[in-house]
Parts: structure tokens; C-alpha cells; sequence
């Protein structure tokens, strides 16, 4: 067997692969979703909720986001509200206090170690039967809670998710290719949820049982590593699109970036801790999403790599392979010239996916170097701006 040919059998290997990620496994999941879905048997149900607002110094949107949680059309009797302080050191304990007369409670951790420790704590002390996870920047629609408990109305559901709608004032490039990107991976969340369960659900927004609840490690990803330990527990995470909350996006790349470094990074530690899960002798189609939707995804970033590689090898000798040098290069190029055009001032939604789409893969490849080298994250900041500045980040 010659080199090239052993280039271009790693090369079309490496584009099979990427295919699969992006398309052949959605067209699996449809496919699943139609001969064997497992549809979700809703009902009106009320059980006592409690909502966890984690905070680490968020003077800034608490009283707002406390105001949205106290409308929420559900009754008041069964409702508590708890805000998880990760020892801020802003007026965010002050302005939960403010709040003591109607109802709310705070919890301040005694030590810092993270979202998800201040998460466990504050569930020790929840009287809900059913859990609802939120962010303090996150505006919900006032029927969130109705909606989310009838999906609990089913045994086999242990937790369930909503639809985020991602909104940017800015109209940023990063912004309209974080809303590309999410409409794609809430896609495949309908079909997940369809066929056997979620693998992640939407940190600002997601309900859990009391009793399926499971301590997490400090630096698990919890919106990740929750849908497994349902799971593991016979139950399943769900999907309901018509539980509708708004978040707004990251504006500028360098902040997206660390964003999305952090949660991947946290990611891959979670699936290595918990790797037995991704043997389908012991959870089935479970873990076959696992490999498609995580694994593979984040692998991304070297299948590009390698086809780069490998057609530039190959391009000398070969006109189909120099335009797919050519076409790799242009598009690389337009994420670039995205970033440039970002840096002053000047956003293009005409390069936004690209853009998006190699900050991703970015974030991935630098991730898989984190976990490698054994970094770890456990304590989360804020990224915020001085007021007036329209950029409202996400945490990290």
C-alpha cells in the first residue's frame, strides 16, 4: 500500500467521522425518535417547588431576577425560593435579605468551592419535592414552573430542561452565532429526550426531584452530569420546549472563548469519571449519545486538523484535493477576518457561523489540553462590565 494512499484513506476516515458528528448522528436520533420514542406523559401536576438561584456577586441582576421568580404563575403556598450565595462579596447577601419578608431564604456557603457546592447546600435545606436550578441573570416566563411539573407527572422523569432564547442587543457576530448554534443543539435535545434521554440539560433552567437528586462533586458540571445521574438511577432527563426563558449572549469572542474553555474542559472530566457510562451493555442508546454528542463533538477540532493535514499532502498531485485546501483556507480565513472586524467595532453576521464554529472547536482543542494536563475548574467568576455597557457575559 503506497503513502498516499494511506493519506487518502485517513483522510476520507477523518471526513466520515466529522460528517457523523454533525449530520449522521441528528439523522440517527430522527430516525430513533420515529421507530421507538418514548414520549413524555404529561399531566397537571403541582408538587412543592423550590428554586435555587446560585449567585456569586450578583448585586446587579438579583433583585430583578427575584422579582421574576416571586411572579411566577404557580401557587405561592408551594413555592420557596432560596438564593445560594458562594460567599459573595457584593450587597448580592444583602439584597437576598431584602427579600426575607416575601418568602426567600438565603443560604451562604460557608467556605468557597464553587457553583455546584453551593447547589448541594442549598438542596440540603430545599423543602420542594421537585428543584428548580436557576441563574440569577436568567428572566423566566411566568407558566415555567406549571409547564416544567407536568412533565414529573411521569415516573420515569427525574429531570427536566426548558428552551432557552438567546437574545443580543448588540447584534454582535458572536451573538448571532451562539443563537445558530444553540437552535441546532436544541434540536437534538428534542430528539434525545425523544428517544431515551437528554445528556445535558440548560444550567439557567432545569427541575430535578428531591428524592433523584445526587450530591455532585465540587467541580462537576452539574447541568451536564445531572441528565447521567438520572440515568443511573432508572430515570431519565427531558425536554420541554415550551418552558421558554431568556438569557443574553456573550458580544465579544475573547469572553465566549473562556466560556465555553471552562465548560468543556469541566466536560471532559465528568466523562471520564463517569466513562463507564458510555458502554452500551450497561446504559444502552444512553451511551451511544454520549460518544455521538460529546465525545465525538469535542474530537472535532483534531478531525479538522488532520483532514487540513492530509489535503494539503494530497493537493499537489490532485485537483479535488487543492479545492478542498482552498475551500479549508476561506473559511478559516472568514472566521479570522470575523474576529478582526469584531476587534473595531465592526461585527458581521455574514461570518458569524464561521466565526462560531472555529471558536468552538477552538475552545475544544484547548480544553483537551486543560483536562491532559490536569487542570481543573472548581470556582466560578462573573464576567461583568461597568454599568451602562451592553455586554451581559456569562460566568466562568
Amino acid at each position: 500500500m503506497s503513502s498516499r494512499l494511506v493519506v487518502e484513506i485517513v483522510f476520507w476516515l477523518t471526513v466520515a467521522a466529522l460528517l457523523y458528528s454533525y449530520v449522521g448522528y441528528p439523522l440517527l436520533l430522527v430516525l430513533m425518535s420515529r421507530l421507538c420514542g418514548r414520549p413524555v406523559h404529561r399531566s397537571d401536576f403541582t408538587p412543592s417547588a423550590t428554586v435555587i438561584i446560585t449567585a456569586y456577586n450578583e448585586e446587579r441582576d438579583l433583585a430583578a431576577k427575584l422579582e421574576n421568580t416571586l411572579a411566577l404563575d404557580y401557587d405561592s403556598n408551594l413555592l420557596e425560593v432560596i438564593v445560594a450565595s458562594d460567599c459573595s462579596t457584593d450587597r448580592t447577601d444583602e439584597i437576598a435579605r431584602e427579600f426575607a419578608a416575601r418568602g426567600v431564604r438565603l443560604h451562604r456557603q460557608p467556605e468557597r468551592l464553587g457553583k455546584t457546592a453551593a447547589q448541594n447546600g442549598a438542596v440540603e435545606q430545599a423543602r420542594g419535592d421537585v428543584i428548580l436550578f436557576s441563574d440569577a441573570t436568567t428572566d423566566y416566563e411566568p407558566d415555567v414552573l406549571r409547564v416544567l411539573m407536568s412533565s414529573f407527572a411521569d415516573p420515569t422523569v427525574g429531570c427536566a430542561t426548558g428552551r432557552v432564547i438567546y437574545t443580543d442587543r448588540a447584534e454582535s457576530s458572536v451573538g448571532h452565532g451562539t443563537r445558530s448554534y444553540w437552535g441546532y443543539e436544541f434540536l437534538l435535545k428534542k430528539h434525545e429526550s425523544n428517544v431515551c434521554s437528554l445528556i445535558g440539560v440548560c444550567g439557567c433552567m432545569y427541575a430535578v426531584r428531591k428524592s433523584a437528586y445526587v450530591p455532585l462533586y465540587h467541580e462537576a458540571c452539574s447541568d451536564f452530569l445531572i441528565a447521567t445521574k438520572m440515568v443511573e438511577q432508572g430515570l431519565r432527563a427531558v425536554y420541554e420546549p415550551a418552558a421558554v426563558c431568556r438569557e443574553e449572549t456573550n458580544e465579544r469572542a475573547d469572553k465566549e472563548l473562556k466560556t465555553r474553555v471552562r465548560i468543556v474542559t469541566q466536560t471532559f472530566s465528568d466523562l471520564w469519571r463517569n466513562r463507564s457510562m458510555m458502554n452500551p451493555l450497561r446504559s444502552g442508546f444512553y451511551a451511544v449519545e454520549l460518544i455521538s454528542h460529546k465525545v465525538m463533538r469535542y474530537l472535532v477540532p483534531l478531525f479538522l486538523i488532520i483532514i487540513l493535514v492530509t489535503s494539503a499532502v494530497l493537493a499537489p498531485r490532485s485537483v479535488s484535493y487543492a479545492i478542498a485546501l482552498i475551500a479549508q483556507i476561506c473559511f478559516y480565513g472568514a472566521a479570522v477576518l470575523a474576529w478582526m472586524l469584531e476587534r473595531v467595532g465592526l461585527p458581521s453576521r455574514l461570518l458569524a457561523v464561521p466565526q462560531y464554529f472555529v471558536l468552538a472547536n477552538l475552545a475544544s482543542l484547548i480544553a483537551l489540553y486543560k483536562f491532559i494536563s490536569g487542570e481543573r475548574y472548581v470556582r466560578w467568576e462573573p464576567i461583568r462590565v461597568s454599568a451602562g455597557q451592553t455586554d451581559h457575559s456569562k460566568r466562568l
